[in-house]
């Protein structure tokens, strides 16, 4: 039981899969979705710090290397470019413009992107993780209801 949950909560740190990966796994491992919830959100939440402090200084100083050069450019972009249309949506709401682009659960608007997009728009640090704080507890809460639905369907065809 344990090696279950602790595969949740490894896959809801993992980038671009998250919690929006998590909860599924941990609803089709069997365990109770309250559960699966804490801990995906909780090891979502783990990385933001790191990233928003040292994220884009890793890209950045990695982004014209041999080996890695290719793939820290691709991860620089993507945070600017999540960080100019929040940017260009927000004006002065960015707040909420992180929080809803973190709390929709689509591929590439997770909590990695959003803290990326919030440091590279120079977000102070406190409001950007209240902001992907509450897009994650969001985007937890609509994969529940997903995930809910999905199995609950699947459990009464079979």
């Amino acid at each position: 039981m344990l090696k279950k949950y602790l595969w949740v909560f490894l896959v809801s740190m993992v980038p671009l899969v998250e919690l929006r990966g998590a909860i599924p796994i941990g609803t089709g491992l069997g365990l109770p979705l309250l559960n699966v919830y804490i801990i995906s959100v909780i090891g979502n939440m783990i990385p933001v710090p790191i990233i928003y402090f040292f994220a884009r200084k890793v890209l950045e100083w990695g982004k014209d290397k041999p080996w890695i050069g290719r793939f820290f450019t691709f991860c620089l972009e993507k945070g600017e470019k999540g960080g100019q249309k929040l940017q260009a949506k927000a004006g002065r709401g960015l707040f909420v413009a992180l929080l809803l682009f973190v709390g929709i659960p689509l591929p590439g608007t997770g909590a990695w992107t959003g803290t990326l997009a919030a440091s590279i728009l120079d977000m102070d640090f406190k409001s950007s993780v209240v902001a992907v704080m509450l897009g994650v507890l969001l985007a937890g809460i609509i994969m529940w209801v997903i995930s809910a639905g999905a199995f609950g369907a699947i459990g009464a065809i079979f």
